[in-house]
């Protein structure tokens, strides 16, 4: 049929006002896992810890690492189009970033968060379709069990989980120690400190305050070594206890970090509600989490981080900074306000 409009025809399947549309994003956020299991497995493998002494030719790191010959250069060179290693004169080293944080020789170290990743969360998110059709857990619970249960009760997974919440902490825990008042408040404990991470930058950076952490029992000899490790033994106490049975220790300052998350909304009011009643007059509660933009837009890892509360969890979820002054008012807490930390963490301070 003639064209009698005067315009050019238009050829189907494409926009002249808009970018031709690539699947390329697409492609690469659905196969995502290739680069994430392959930065997972290096951890496991020490590649980053081996390389901190200085550069390796190929032949070298490849035994030093006790790999197979037959893809051991794609590993090696995968990392390096990945940007965790360098490589110059037919050796890899380290990138500024991996030396910093993936070195397990570091106290910087955060490759403890990646570590429980490869062995606990990467086999149980490829049950997510099942946690969504069900809203039920996929890890221990599938069998009986519970994640809490397998992961007290076992020493050396113990550490391994205290070391990934020092990993997913330490930013948070550095800001933390620069944007809150400090300086009006002398004590303070964090709830469910795990290894101490918080504790240990607040009191490297404030030393006027003295203070520690409370969590089950079994946490109490990692706490102690680890703050022993800074030198802050004669500053920062263990207390033992669980903050569903025990009353929650009295402090200046109140400390819940990535503990709110992990529980239902009634367990969640109940904890701040503890909170509120051991604080003295004035005193304040900071509640800190992926806290999820309220327009729930933004923040991608908060809300990723609710999906592995579905994974982990029978009841835990994640939540905007809106609902956690909400529930904070509710639990007696007064000038309630929210504070962005490092990264997709935020802060929520409560005044008693």
């Amino acid at each position: 049929m003639q064209n009698t409009s005067g315009l050019a025809p238009r050829d189907a399947g494409t926009d002249t006002e808009h970018p031709e549309l690539t699947p390329d994003r697409l492609l690469q956020l659905g196969m995502g896992f290739w680069a994430s299991k392959t930065m997972l497995s290096a951890v496991e493998l020490g590649v980053f810890t081996r390389l901190a002494a200085g550069p390796l030719g190929a032949a070298e790191l490849i035994s030093a690492l006790g790999l197979h010959r037959r893809s051991a250069l794609d590993f090696l060179d995968a990392l390096v189009a990945l940007k965790l290693l360098e490589r110059e004169d037919g050796k890899y080293r380290n990138t500024p970033d991996a030396a910093l944080f993936l070195d397990a020789a570091k106290p910087s170290y955060v490759g403890g968060l990646l570590e429980m990743a490869n062995t606990r969360l990467y086999p149980f998110w490829g049950s997510l379709t099942e946690a969504l059709r069900t809203g039920q857990p996929q890890n221990e619970a599938k069998r009986g069990g519970n994640l809490f249960e397998a992961v007290y009760h076992d020493e050396h997974a113990l550490r391994r989980f205290l070391r990934a919440m020092t990993g997913v902490s330490l930013g948070a825990a550095k800001a933390m120690a620069q944007k809150f008042p400090w300086q009006n408040y002398s004590t303070f404990i964090d709830i469910g400190t795990a290894q101490g991470a918080l504790p240990v930058q607040i009191a490297l950076a404030h030393p006027h305050l003295r203070g520690g952490g409370f969590d089950l029992p079994a946490v109490g000899p990692v706490f102690e070594e680890y703050v022993v490790s800074h030198g802050l033994q004669e500053r920062l106490r263990f207390q033992p206890g669980d903050f569903f049975k025990d009353p929650c220790p009295t402090a200046d300052v109140l400390v819940l970090g990535h503990i709110l998350h992990d529980w239902d909304l009634g367990q969640k009011l109940e904890l701040l509600k503890k909170c509120h009643a051991a604080l003295p007059d004035e005193g304040c509660l900071i509640v800190y989490d992926a806290v999820i933009d309220d327009e729930r837009r933004q923040n991608a890892f908060g809300l990723l981080m609710s999906l592995n509360m579905l994974i982990e969890t029978p009841g835990g979820f994640d939540y905007t900074g809106a609902q956690c002054c909400a529930w904070m008012k509710e639990a007696g807490f007064t000038q309630v306000r929210v504070e962005p930390l490092a990264g997709p963490d935020s802060m929520v301070i409560g005044i008693r």
